[in-house]
């Protein structure tokens, strides 16, 4: 046996969760990583590298996917750790692509097999108020992961025979966790399906609804995977705007009203918009139509000191990636110049959360500095999972959970290696920070939820 793969994947004041995988040595499963080989898992830490003397377990006492969570931390204080199974060692999730640090806040271990070291950051300032569950990429009915278009080197995986679809799997899973994080509302920014299909869009409007009521306790918006589609297969759904037909707006936005909105949570502006609202094959860059940015900006500039949330989901700026970065990756560049003008003016707003990437990356735009644009990866695949928003009265904190059921963490791990093994070097986030960050900001006109739990 032998274990890999060694991640700090949340870091908030008070806890650290951390996880790793165990194979057999010297196997291959196909797609070139060690086949699964149950171990025992324990992370030994404390607050000098020489004295580990907390130990703690994973989830599972026997099983190749260990998550293990240090609970009871001090907020701005240093700790060490080392995890271990069957005595050895856990080396970190190599970064050879990029420059990086998947195990700490600092390179301390970093040329040795451990331990190594985070920081714990200091809560947000003031009152505890709301949290919301951020989400993308669920992409419900597809079947196999890490498909590249014009690149037959990347292969996609499959689920395991047997096991229920991946996408199911994944959106269960993220449903559960965030209802047990006492998460108040969740925003879905996009690709809800793989290819909007009416039983895919179905399937997924029945599975958030384990978390609550639409458009009271979750919200949704498009993506270019959600797009209006041609074909008998959507022959019964409306005719779309741009084309074919619209199955997505009929699941989700029936009747006249449009596929972008404001909503009021606790105070809270949200808007939600619809970044595909345009002709198109998926392929490329998003873009709002005319009227919505029309609408858009203009929603902007009603009370532009009132604190306001965006999301949708093509980002504006897409950074620093360890593949090549392509118009498609991003929103129409003209609008996204004018969005970030009009978030240039109105201070309010302080934060953009994005889909479509497939990865955790935040970005400061020196046009808007104080917005934090903020990618999340995939619900649907490694690293698996949603960034928590938690909302004081003094400013926020997003931390990114990996999902932690049984089958989610085996799909997560097998997942890991699409784009031959080089897919956690894009997707994880090269940075803690990526993942977990603490901003203050005056949210202190916000009211407490007292609600759902």
């Amino acid at each position: 046996m032998s274990p890999a793969n060694l991640e700090l994947v949340t870091l908030t004041e008070d806890r650290a969760i951390i996880t790793w995988y165990t194979g057999y040595t010297g196997t291959d499963d196909g797609f070139g990583r060690m086949v699964p080989a149950p171990a025992d898992g324990e992370v030994r830490w404390g607050t000098h590298p020489d004295r580990l003397r907390r130990v703690a377990g994973g989830i599972s006492n026997h099983t190749p996917y260990h998550y293990v969570e240090l609970s009871g931390l001090e907020p701005g204080r240093t700790y060490y750790y080392q995890a271990r199974s069957n005595g050895k060692p856990v080396p970190p999730t190599p970064f050879t692509l990029i420059s990086g640090n998947a195990v700490g806040t600092s390179s301390f271990g970093l040329d040795s097999t451990g331990p190594y070291s985070f920081t714990t950051p200091q809560p947000p300032p003031g009152r505890f108020l709301f949290s919301i569950a951020l989400c993308n990429d669920l992409h419900m009915g597809e079947t196999q992961a890490g498909l590249v278009g014009g690149h037959p080197e990347y292969l996609g995986i499959q689920q395991v025979p047997g096991l229920p679809p991946y996408p199911e799997v994944m959106l269960d899973a993220l449903i559960h966790d965030a209802t047990a994080l006492k998460a108040d509302y969740l925003l879905a920014a996009g690709d809800i399906t793989s290819e909007a299909v009416p039983v895919d869009l179905s399937k997924a409007h029945r599975m958030l609804g384990k978390f609550g009521v639409y458009r009271d306790d979750y919200f949704v918006t498009r993506g270019n995977h959600d797009r209006a589609h041609i074909g008998d297969a959507y022959a019964n759904c409306r005719v779309g705007q741009w084309q074919g037909n619209d199955c997505f707006q009929d699941q989700f936005f029936p009747g006249a009203e449009p596929t972008y909105f404001t909503r009021e949570l606790q105070g809270l502006r949200v808007i939600g918009i619809d970044t595909y609202d345009k002709p198109g094959n998926g392929g490329d860059p998003g873009g709002l139509s005319p009227d919505q940015l029309d609408w858009f900006r203009s929603e902007l500039a009603k009370d532009k000191d009132r604190p306001t949330m965006v999301f949708g989901h093509h980002p504006l700026i897409v950074q620093d990636s360890a593949f090549p970065i392509t118009a498609s990756n991003s929103l129409d560049s003209r609008q996204t110049a004018t969005i970030l003008q009009d978030y240039a003016r109105t201070p309010g707003l302080f934060l953009h959360h994005a889909g479509h990437t497939h990865r955790n990356k935040r970005t400061i735009s020196p046009i808007a500095p104080s917005v934090t644009h903020q990618e999340i990866a995939a619900g649907k695949e490694y690293p698996g999972g949603f960034s928590l928003l938690r909302v004081h009265t003094g400013g926020f904190a997003l931390n990114f959970h990996k999902t932690r059921s049984d089958l989610a963490r085996e799909w997560s791990e097998r997942s890991r290696q699409e784009i031959m093994g080089y897919w956690p070097q894009f997707a994880l986030g090269s940075d803690i920070a990526d993942r977990n960050t603490v901003v203050a900001q005056d949210l202190s006109g916000l009211t407490p939820a007292h609600r759902r739990h």
